[in-house]
């Protein structure tokens, strides 16, 4: 039991969960579009994520901490290496414009994380609310505009417009019961949503963000089963988002939040 309890937390720590959770969205993608399957495309988005992520998340621990890393931390950033190298290998699959049209989120990604801003003490997740814009954003273009893109298929610009703006507030609704468990963790100057009006507040502005991604879905779905299907899905979210607070288990977060996007891939292979 305890070996399979290091197993999950590693599979959760090392960002292949939240990897699962981004290249469910891609397939989603692919689904509303019917686009052709490009698993180049969408394994070089599941190593990517992790690679980036773990970037995000560890780069200030390895940076002042090399030398004295824990042993899992270690074993983290071999397995991040490796993920590296497989990003790269499927990246050397994908085009030039699409490798070009990725870098610009992978800055993103990376500005999140190194300070640049005020004489490098900021980066862009110091920002008062533009972590959430900026985390959405990523997960939004990558998963809608770039997967579109490299199909090279001529597309409705008006429902890929929709589409990412779904995208974009369902994935500001997935991140508020992060936020609502970093209260306690984050330091003051670090301006979230729930710190800056409340975890009720929160809570209401993350129905309303749901009840604009519900509409956009009757606009762009021309398919009742999928419509019904994001309908059912969408009240995940919000059941979620109702029972987060400050002191979440372990796994509330981390594990079942991040699981909805998965969940949803799930539902429409087995319905439609």
């Amino acid at each position: 039991m305890t070996f399979l309890k290091k197993l999950f937390d590693f599979y959760l720590n090392a960002s292949i969960h939240v990897a699962f959770a981004v290249f469910s969205f891609v397939k989603i993608t692919g689904i509303y579009f019917e686009l052709e399957s490009n698993n180049a495309f969408s394994f070089f988005i599941f190593f990517a994520t992790i690679t980036g992520y773990n970037f995000v998340k560890y780069f200030g621990i390895a940076k002042f901490h090399h030398r004295s890393l824990a042993d899992d931390l270690k074993i983290i950033q071999i397995f991040s290496l490796l993920s590296f190298l497989l990003m790269c290998y499927f990246g050397f699959q994908l085009s030039i414009k699409t490798l070009f049209l990725l870098v610009g989120f992978g800055l993103l990604t990376i500005l999140y994380a190194i300070p640049f801003l005020s004489g490098f003490q900021k980066n862009l997740r110091n920002i008062s609310y533009l972590k959430i814009i900026v985390v959405a954003l990523v997960w939004a273009g990558v998963t809608v505009v770039v997967p579109i893109f490299d199909a090279h298929d001529i597309v409705d610009y008006q429902k890929v417009s929709l589409l990412f703006l779904q995208r974009f507030l369902l994935v500001c609704v997935l991140i508020l019961p992060f936020d609502i468990r970093d209260i306690k963790y984050d330091v003051i100057s670090l301006q979230t949503i729930p710190r800056k009006i409340g975890i009720q507040n929160t809570k209401k502005l993350g129905f309303v963000l749901l009840l604009f991604a519900l509409v956009i879905e009757f606009l762009i779905s021309a398919q009742t089963t999928s419509k019904n299907i994001f309908l059912g899905f969408s009240l995940l979210p919000m059941l979620f988002l109702m029972r987060a607070k400050e002191n979440q288990s372990k796994y509330y977060s981390s594990f079942w939040v991040e699981s909805l996007p998965i969940f949803w891939w799930i539902l429409l292979m087995i319905t439609i």
